[in-house]
């Protein structure tokens, strides 16, 4: 079964290792085989990465699109993991589907859910300054 894909026009996309850039219209395109395709919005890059779930999200990117060197991101994916699960126990659930789409190497949702951790770790933030702010610090 096919993967459909419409670019809108400039609109960037990762298939592989390889950059792909629409042109000036719409585009549609048919993946007929598996491959590590990631829309222009769904990439991150390294600077982006500046949050622990910004860069465990970085590191299953690069797990996805770099599958040779996997096992090394995989490792400090898992160091990073439990820094976070140590600091936000809240985050369990979140990390353990994670890591289930991670072992049954669907590495696009597990980007999916990594997503989920970062809006989880944003409403994290969001309540300790709301917090700090009532306390007059």
């Amino acid at each position: 079964m096919s993967l459909k894909i419409r670019l809108k026009p400039d609109e960037k996309m990762l298939i592989g290792h390889a950059v792909i850039r629409n042109g000036d219209r719409s585009s549609e395109f048919f993946i007929e085989n598996s491959a590590a395709i990631l829309r222009e919005k769904d990439i991150m890059k390294e600077d982006a990465a500046n949050s622990p779930a910004r860069r465990l999200y970085f590191l299953v990117q690069l797990m996805y699109v770099d599958p040779e060197n996997s096992a090394g991101y995989r490792n400090a994916y898992l160091e990073l993991q439990r820094q976070i699960l140590e600091a936000a126990p809240s985050s369990s659930k979140i990390l353990e589907e994670i890591v289930s789409f991670l072992d049954r190497g669907d590495h696009y949702h597990a980007l999916k859910s990594t997503k989920k951790l970062m809006e989880h770790e944003q409403t994290l933030l969001s309540k300790i300054i709301e917090n700090a702010a009532c306390q007059g610090v």
